[in-house]
């Protein structure tokens, strides 16, 4: 309640550097909002094009879209959000004001634009899937709930990173490694059927996969939007959706101890 309250008493800055997180992604950028459609689906494309080409196996296109466009939104929050507070070393010094507004508002930022690309993404699936004579799923309409599960675990990394940035400047490099491999262990540019021999051989290999929460958050995306796809429940998968759950607050208590010396080394 008291974190709501603060929230709700300082929603004028809040909105403020939402508005500038927007305006300044493409700032003279001459197709603008077009970069957040464009960029997705060109690595869409280009990762079914190596794909089939290196492995020699290719991974329906309705996939690839819905796996990369969610990927995009958690690689670009975490990127974006790490530098949250460093980046604003101004405002820090001279106002008061819930430091947690940063991160959120990074957040806030790239879920409007995530949620923009998501009506784009729903017409190239409907494209997509009549070619192939189907249509897309009734699940459509659980998907906030996944959004929003999946900005609940943003937040929870956004907390962290940006914090530990502030004491440590070498994890922004880290971080964006990191990223890197954490991108390929994701089903984002293949799906579960891809690897799905290693899974039947080594079980437990499957479980601690879906440790992952980008692995579920995905897979959950596909089940709900395509026909076809199915969601299974596992230990691994259970654990990997409630561990970001408690991830979060303990983030939470993290950031509020770290932001009383943000002032001293920003």
């Amino acid at each position: 309640m008291i974190f709501t309250a603060k929230i709700v008493q300082h929603r004028d800055l809040l909105l403020n550097l939402v508005k500038r997180e927007l305006k300044g992604r493409y700032k003279d950028s001459v197709l603008g909002f077009l970069w957040s459609i464009l960029n997705p689906l060109f690595l869409a494309i280009i990762y079914m094009f190596f794909l089939r080409l290196l492995v020699g196996r290719g991974v329906p296109t309705e996939d690839v879209i819905i796996g990369v466009f969610a990927w995009q939104f958690t690689a670009q929050s975490i990127s974006g959000g790490m530098s949250c507070i460093t980046g604003n070393a101004t405002l820090i010094k001279k106002v008061y004001f819930p430091r947690v507004i940063l991160p959120l508002s990074v957040i806030a930022g790239n879920l409007i634009n995530y949620v923009l690309t998501i009506f784009v993404q729903l017409f190239l699936l409907i494209f997509v899937l009549a070619w192939k004579g189907s249509m897309l799923g009734i699940g459509l309409f659980a998907m906030p709930l996944v959004v929003l599960y999946q900005t609940l675990f943003i937040l929870g990394m956004v907390l962290v990173v940006s914090s530990a940035n502030v004491y440590f400047r070498d994890i922004q490099h880290l971080v964006n490694l990191l990223l890197t491999a954490w991108f390929f262990m994701t089903p984002a540019i293949y799906n579960l059927t891809f690897i799905q021999p290693i899974l039947e051989q080594f079980p437990f290999l499957g479980n601690l996969y879906f440790l992952n929460p980008m692995a579920s958050i995905i897979t959950m995306y596909r089940a709900l939007l395509l026909p076809e796809s199915v969601f299974f429940w596992s230990w691994g998968v259970v654990l990997g959706l409630v561990w970001p759950i408690i991830f979060l607050y303990f983030a939470y208590r993290i950031f509020q101890s770290a932001q009383r010396n943000f002032a001293d080394y920003v």
